[in-house]
């Protein structure tokens, strides 16, 4: 199976910012469950690398599990040395593209704007994380996708939630990561997985009305 897979098969990429290691395989097992995917541990968390190692292990094998707000080529080893198979970064870092495509990793750069995303594309990113999206708004993206190639997907992230899915769908995105409506450090396990699902549903209904 390509490593990609499972990103392709359910669009969605549950962001665990400031999960635990003590908590993260309970979380991730919830999570896979519900029908996600994808999960990735944001480097800001405590002990992140410790929970890449936990969830990799753990799911590594059904699940596309990675790190992000990898901000460095270095970040990228580490990550790689934890087990993950997914790079997610806030911008657009050439370096840090390019050391996760020689590793064969899965790698969706931040950009905002036609020169970063086709800086990203040049150092070999085949996928695209438009943040802050609620800044630019729907519109923003549609316009990029006139111009981008067809084969490059973009993924909505930052403050978009499952309401706002059909007018992105429409506006050309392929798919969608989700921090603080699936996950909290405070939310409980059960609910976790109850927003996981509501998140897929909304998926669902708005890439078919696309």
């Amino acid at each position: 199976m390509p490593p990609e897979q499972p990103l392709d098969d359910v669009p969605l990429v549950a962001i665990l910012r400031g999960v635990t290691p003590d908590r993260v395989v309970e979380i991730g097992e919830a999570l896979h469950e519900a029908g996600i995917r994808a999960i990735e541990v944001p480097l800001n968390s405590p002990d992140p690398f410790r929970s890449i190692e936990r969830l990799a292990a753990r799911l590594g094998d059904i699940c596309l599990c990675g790190a992000g707000t990898v901000l460095s080529s270095d970040q990228v080893e580490r990550a790689r040395d934890a087990g993950a198979r997914l790079i997610v970064a806030p911008n657009t870092d050439v370096s840090v593209i390019a050391r996760a495509v020689r590793h064969g990793l899965v790698v969706v750069p931040g950009f905002a704007t036609a020169t970063e995303a086709f800086a990203a594309i040049a150092a070999g990113a085949t996928r695209l994380k438009l943040f802050p999206a609620s800044t630019y708004g729907a519109g923003h993206l549609k316009a990029l996708k006139a111009v981008l190639p067809r084969d490059v997907k973009v993924y909505a992230v930052g403050g978009i939630g499952p309401a706002d899915m059909q007018q992105w769908a429409q506006a050309g995105a392929a798919g969608f990561g989700l921090g603080s409506d699936i996950f909290k450090p405070e939310y409980e396990t059960k609910d976790i997985a109850m927003r996981a699902r509501q998140a897929i549903a909304a998926i669902g209904e708005a890439t078919a009305k696309t």
